[in-house]
């Protein structure tokens, strides 16, 4: 879950104007609640001035009274918090300074978890630019020292869809493999022609029987010829 805007301030509100339990402060602040009891002892944080989450349209009155009356339910943010980037493009606002302080965190998780991602992907996702990407990637950035990785999903800074579709972009596309497709097409061809070579002496078998059919028609044709002569001759010697 997102944190409210200033956790600390907005804990200690709801510790001064609320009975909600230690736990469930904790969990929707996101602070430990060892530290919420300390600040209900006033130990810790006693010069915060405590901010009004209802002001900020993070937590409505029925929300509260709902969890107040059950100690085992969680307050849950405003639908329009759990995605600030929507929020900020829909309404027009400008980033909290601890989302904004919380960028170079976020960098740096992204470039763990996701090394594949490139510069430019990046400064969509978390509305950075480059130069402080290329700090961070060093160690030359200034909070490089104290710098601990944050999801930007829970910071709010983007959501895990943007995410998925960044990876899905910057996956390597697969090499055409024209090399075995050459391959297959040449010895399909060299089967064609195989496969076309008996045809062809197929048809030279015929052509070779219908030429010597011709022959023996014409030696025959010779031979009546001939004989027919010969009778001929034959019969005028007798006369």
């Amino acid at each position: 879950m997102t944190a409210p805007l200033m956790p600390r301030a907005t804990a200690v509100w709801l510790v001064e104007n609320t009975t909600l339990t230690f736990r469930q402060i904790s969990v929707f602040c996101e602070i430990h609640e060892l530290e919420i009891q300390a600040i209900a002892d006033g130990d810790v944080s006693s010069n915060i001035r405590g901010l009004s989450p209802i002001d900020n349209g993070q937590l409505t009155w029925e929300e509260i009274r709902r969890c107040e009356a059950d100690n085992k339910a969680n307050l849950e943010i405003n639908k329009m918090e759990r995605n600030v980037k929507a929020m900020n493009a829909k309404a027009k606002k400008v980033l909290s300074p601890s989302q904004r302080q919380d960028k170079p965190a976020a960098v740096l998780w992204v470039i763990k978890n996701y090394p594949i991602l490139k510069d430019s992907q990046i400064c969509k996702l978390i509305g950075t630019t480059k130069p402080t990407i290329e700090a961070i990637r060093n160690g030359t950035h200034k909070d490089s020292s104290i710098l601990k990785p944050k999801n930007p999903v829970t910071i709010g800074l983007c959501s895990e869809a943007d995410i998925e579709k960044a990876i899905a972009a910057a996956q390597p596309k697969p090499i055409k493999e024209k090399k075995a497709k050459t391959s297959k097409t040449s010895a399909g061809k060299v089967a064609s022609k195989k496969a076309a070579a008996p045809k062809k002496e197929k048809k030279s078998k015929a052509v070779s029987k219908k030429s010597a059919k011709k022959i023996t028609k014409k030696e025959t044709v010779k031979k009546k010829s001939t004989k027919k002569s010969a009778t001929k001759k034959t019969a005028k010697n007798k006369k």
